[in-house]
């Protein structure tokens, strides 16, 4: 099993979550988060006073999954989170240990 991670522009969300529905990934965790990464911010103008925005907003998704189904996964976020621009954002995976589903005690694959 895996854990994926992604962090993408906000507007690339429904895209991918669509996506990803599609090729039968039904749950998903999204918290909005902050950071930079090679951008490291930009300057903004409000009211006439010019400032430093150092952490961009942006989504974090996670999904667990079977392991088979991880290049297909990795493949659908890529193409439908992709813009082309910098700040696009990256994708994390990390393995996982085990799943134990809290209603059933399911554990492993199933619980997935």
């Amino acid at each position: 099993m895996k854990k994926i991670e992604a962090i993408i522009k906000h507007f690339k969300l429904d895209e991918v979550r669509d996506a990803l529905n599609k090729i039968g990934i039904q749950g998903m965790t999204v918290t909005e988060v902050k950071g930079f990464g090679r951008q490291k911010g930009h300057m903004e103008v409000y009211r006439g006073v010019e400032y430093e925005v150092k952490f961009l907003p942006k989504v974090k998704i996670e999904v667990a999954i079977a392991e088979d189904k991880l290049d297909e996964v990795l493949r659908v976020i890529q193409e439908n989170a992709k813009t082309g621009e910098i700040g696009d954002g990256k994708i994390f995976v990390y393995p996982i240990e085990d799943v134990i589903r809290i209603r059933t005690g399911e554990r492993g694959r199933e619980a997935l």
